[in-house]
């Protein structure tokens, strides 16, 4: 499938900016079954300033901001190829060793309430990836999908005591409960093609966990299936901190809103 994309964020501060520098992961990974023909990113107000692969592999692009400036945007717009393979991403790559997906962090690290969405679930050696899918299912089953009910920080733990959360919940949630049966997971941002709608006022998270003899596998809680080929990886981490699309730190001024805008849609190919 050939999928045009187009995402705007603006940042707008409430005084003029002394310093600040952003950290974009915005640019698609070319990982299996997934293939970036185009892929463009201007700047409003800032200027480019180093690009690099961190230790995910995830494409870095650091920006700096225009002193004096109280606006900036990023625009970023593209052409991907994506291919159905189940979910299925593959062998493990990245400069950190597959075990590192096994520690918790903040963000997902289990309590009881983590803990009671385990029970019952077999993890037998055998089962991890009925495992899997049962364990997604019951998160979305009892972490309801609820728009402006969590924060950027706000842990797994939190969002499964409050019963509520947003897909970036959902995916720690599982990243912390998958962990603590001893399956190495992590953290998907990036983009899915709605089929309601092409405009969008988000990007999207979901999971992967490794699973013996299949490597990486993803699963989208909030929609309750396994990528397909309306998904777009970006990055990849241990939690959402690792690949947040944009992070940073100013000086001068504090950022006083934020607006994204984005838009997925299917391209037709000529034959």
């Amino acid at each position: 499938m050939r999928l045009s994309i187009r995402h705007r964020t603006r940042y707008a501060f409430a005084e003029p900016v002394v310093h600040a520098l952003q950290r974009l992961r915005l640019t698609p990974k070319a990982t299996q079954g997934q293939d970036i023909l185009t892929w463009d990113m201007e700047y409003e107000n800032a200027v480019p300033q180093l690009e690099y692969d961190d230790q995910h592999f995830n494409h870095v692009t650091l920006i700096a901001v225009e002193q004096g400036v109280r606006e900036v945007v990023v625009s970023c717009s593209g052409t991907v190829d994506t291919e159905d393979n189940a979910g299925v991403i593959g062998h493990h790559s990245g400069h950190l060793p597959l075990w590192s997906f096994l520690a918790q962090t903040r963000l997902t690290r289990p309590g009881d309430a983590v803990r009671r969405i385990l029970r019952d679930l077999d993890c037998g050696p055998d089962a991890k990836l009925d495992f899997l899918h049962a364990l997604s299912g019951r998160i979305r089953s009892e972490v309801e999908y609820r728009t402006g009910s969590t924060r950027v920080d706000t842990t797994a733990e939190e969002a499964a005591e409050a019963g509520q959360g947003v897909c970036q919940d959902h995916a720690h949630v599982f990243i912390g409960a998958a962990r603590a049966a001893q399956i190495p997971a992590r953290y998907v941002s990036g983009y899915l093609m709605m089929n309601d709608r092409v405009e969008q006022d988000a990007t999207h998270a979901w999971a992967e966990a490794h699973v013996e003899g299949l490597g990486w596998v993803g699963f989208d809680i909030s929609n309750g299936i396994s990528p397909d080929p309306r998904y777009v990886r970006v990055a990849t981490g241990r939690d959402y901190r690792d690949a947040a699309p944009i992070t940073g730190i100013s000086f001068g001024a504090a950022s006083e809103n934020l607006d994204v805008d984005v838009a997925v849609e299917q391209q037709q190919v000529d034959q």
